[in-house]
């Protein structure tokens, strides 16, 4: 039976957690003071420590200050006010989890339900340096690159805490295989893991999505919806393109946070949520703050644990592991194997790769289909030369591989200089285009949508883009990569 000491000097609010902790069948001690903490914790170590911060002889953080009283237990925080700093100095120090007072059963039973010894989960992590020593992978990611080492080093080292983890990277470097990542690894492995990309919703429904809506809540509600957090109770939900989301539901999301509770959409009730936010943009997340697409003060609440992915063409080595990967992969599925050509590698390994890895999962999976034989080649590999413009669209001005823009052109404008000249630079190839500016091809859409209802003199690429909706794995070009 796991054993539990409360460290709390506050005598009612002590034993409400312990009757409520024995009900879960744990043993449970409680220490009101600093002193009879290390009395306690000397003479029956425990499984987990509720630690209050604010004790009669000093900070419970001191208890940190000798590895050893700690080093089997697992600690949480309780904490009266949920201070950012705090939290991010307990978590470096090695508490696992944090209780914002006055403690509920449910924050409780969520908490005892993710209890893992720290001997396990050195265990776990010695399996998982053994597992990519071996064959490269980590969790659902690959790579034996430099680059790579570190970013398995901060998934390890961030998983099995509750700390709140902002992705960056451009787009197809494998931001949300790295959150389901550190949701495999982390306590709340055995719950939900849910996924929203924040780009690829209407604004007039992403709220509903989020926070769900009750019944009648607006014209078309006919029932009651329950909200991405909601569904991820106990796990953990990912927001991708979080830039993407309008100002006024950061507002309301950065409550969420702060407080760990939420109201659906016309909802005058409040309610509990345990969830582990995980972020990521492929945008630089300062440079969208000063564009006004993402508030500092919601920046400054996601960006507590950042993890910056590589792009490929920063680790080369990884790409014969990866393409040779993703063809074992689509092999085994489609029931034959196939395998590349010496010259094949070759030319995988110097191609620029503006997709990513996302890009290099495509081009390997169009190579399967199209090779004859057993034996892939290069013929069916990308060109680092772009296409040339067609005759029936004209190269624009600076389409040499370069745009002038004069002093003063707002971000706005920039951007939408960039993204025309880009897409007729590759004749509407708007995959390629979206790959090579470094964001979704939803994004993209959603900018040619924009111009082409907001610039009157709009590019014809733009306002052609902007009739033809959509839809998720859908491509617009027979030979979109």
């Amino acid at each position: 039976m796991s054993h539990v000491l409360i460290v709390e000097d506050n005598v009612d609010s002590a034993e409400m957690m312990a009757a409520l902790i024995a009900s879960e069948n744990f043993t449970v001690v409680v220490a009101h003071s600093l002193r009879d903490a290390r009395r306690q914790l000397a003479l029956h170590p425990p499984d987990v420590v509720l630690l209050d911060l604010q004790l009669p002889d000093g900070s419970g953080m001191t208890l940190f200050d000798d590895p050893k009283l700690l080093e089997n237990a697992e600690v949480v925080l309780i904490t009266g006010h949920a201070s950012l700093e705090t939290s991010i100095q307990a978590f470096r120090l090695g508490a696992a989890d944090y209780l914002i007072k006055p403690v509920t059963m449910k924050q409780l039973q969520g908490i005892l339900s993710r209890v893992m010894r720290p001997a396990a989960l050195k265990v776990e992590r010695a399996t998982l340096r053994e597992e990519w020593e071996r064959s490269g992978h980590f969790g659902h990611l690959s790579g034996r690159s430099l680059a790579m080492r570190r970013v398995y080093e901060q998934i390890s080292r961030v998983a099995t805490t509750a700390v709140t983890v902002f992705l960056t990277g451009e787009s197809g470097t494998g931001k949300e295989m790295v959150a389901r990542t550190v949701h495999e690894l982390s306590r709340r492995r055995s719950q939900p893991f849910l996924a929203l990309n924040c780009g690829a919703i209407s604004p007039n429904l992403i709220e509903s999505e989020i926070f769900g809506h009750e019944k009648g809540s607006f014209t078309g509600a006919d029932r009651q919806h329950v909200g991405f957090f909601e569904r991820a109770h106990g796990g953990t939900l990912f927001l991708d393109e979080v830039t993407e989301m309008p100002l006024e539901l950061q507002v309301k999301l950065l409550r969420v946070l702060e407080t760990g509770t939420l109201m659906r959409v016309g909802s005058t009730q409040s309610q509990e949520i345990d969830v582990r936010v995980l972020a990521a943009t492929n945008r630089p997340p300062h440079e969208a703050v000063a564009a006004g697409r993402l508030r500092d003060d919601l920046l400054y609440r996601l960006n507590v644990f950042p993890i910056n992915l590589p792009p490929l063409r920063e680790r080369v080595d990884d790409i014969v592991l990866l393409a040779e990967q993703f063809l074992a992969d689509i092999g085994q599925r489609e029931g034959q194997a196939k395998r590349f050509s010496a010259t094949a590698l070759a030319h995988l390994a110097t191609y620029r790769w503006p997709g990513n890895v996302r890009e290099l999962r495509n081009v390997v999976q169009r190579a399967y289909l199209m090779a004859a034989d057993e034996i892939i080649t290069d013929e069916w590999l990308p060109s680092d030369t772009p296409a040339p413009p067609g005759p029936s669209r004209p190269a624009p001005s600076g389409s040499n591989g370069s745009i002038t823009l004069r002093l003063g052109t707002t971000l706005a404008e920039a951007e939408y200089q960039l993204i025309l000249a880009t897409l007729q630079h590759f004749n509407n190839h708007k995959e390629r285009t979206a790959a090579v500016l470094g964001v979704s091809l939803k994004t993209l859409y959603n900018r040619l949508k924009e111009y082409a209802g907001n610039k009157a003199g709009c590019a014809e690429a733009a306002l052609e883009a902007s009739k033809t909706a959509w839809t998720p794995g859908r491509s617009t070009t027979p030979n979109a990569g």
